[in-house]
């Protein structure tokens, strides 16, 4: 399926997005792209059972080889789905509403490219729409697809920012990602507990500090 990008929104500044269109575009993994085989796969994790001193024969780690590339198939199901789709169908129905879209506390879990140790948290996300709206849900399905591959907090946060504002051209996107990471909470500096805040604006979140403080207020829950 093309995703179609709309028509340019007004009111935006025209700083144009520092995300490629490839992440945006497409699923960057190709029905016929080479690579590994299943069974290639699972002999991989074997090797990395044997390298930390299991013993791959015993009972309890038989079949753990085929489980993990098939907890692999659901948590990096990210690089098979295209962001532009999931946004590709909007409502026109909004009465002339022209205040800012907000979705805060949505879940979601994902994997640090540098250790592949899951990072989990909430992402909050408003935008000011031009006449259409998103389903809301769409939103939270962005989330997942982006935080089902390998990532830094920085990368997600700056590609749904990313894709928000290429697909539905609004006035402005704002988002606000909080996340604990469990290659610093559970091994390194074993700090748990400890959250990392990052954000993204464009259009009228970026250049109206107002805008922003109120976003933050509201995804805090100190009224608007």
């Amino acid at each position: 399926m093309d995703a179609i990008i709309k028509p340019l929104r007004t009111g935006k500044s025209d700083k144009p997005s520092e995300i490629p269109a490839s992440d945006i575009m497409a699923a960057p993994l190709k029905a016929d792209a080479p690579r590994p085989s299943r069974e290639e796969a699972e002999l991989a994790v074997k090797t990395i059972l044997s390298y930390i001193g299991e013993d791959t024969a015993r009972e309890g780690l038989i079949d753990t080889p085929r489980r993990v590339i098939e907890a692999y198939d659901e948590l990096f199901q990210g690089y098979r789905l295209c962001p532009a789709e999931v946004l590709n169908r909007t409502f026109g129905e909004i009465a002339g509403y022209d205040d800012f879209v907000l979705v805060r506390d949505i879940g979601f879990h994902s994997h640090c490219e540098h250790h592949m140790m899951p990072f989990y948290g909430k992402a909050h996300i408003a935008y000011t729409p031009v006449e259409r709206v998103v389903g809301l849900s769409k939103l939270a399905r962005l989330v997942d697809i982006f935080a089902h591959r390998l990532q830094t907090q920085e990368h997600l946060t700056a590609q749904v920012a990313g894709a928000i504002d290429t697909i539905l051209q609004p006035r402005g996107v704002a988002v606000l990602i909080e996340a604990e990471h469990t290659c610093m909470s559970v091994r390194g500096i074993a700090k748990e507990g400890a959250k990392t805040l990052t954000t993204r604006f464009t259009g009228a979140f970026r250049d109206n500090p107002d805008e922003q403080n109120r976003f933050l207020s509201m995804v805090r829950g100190l009224g608007i």
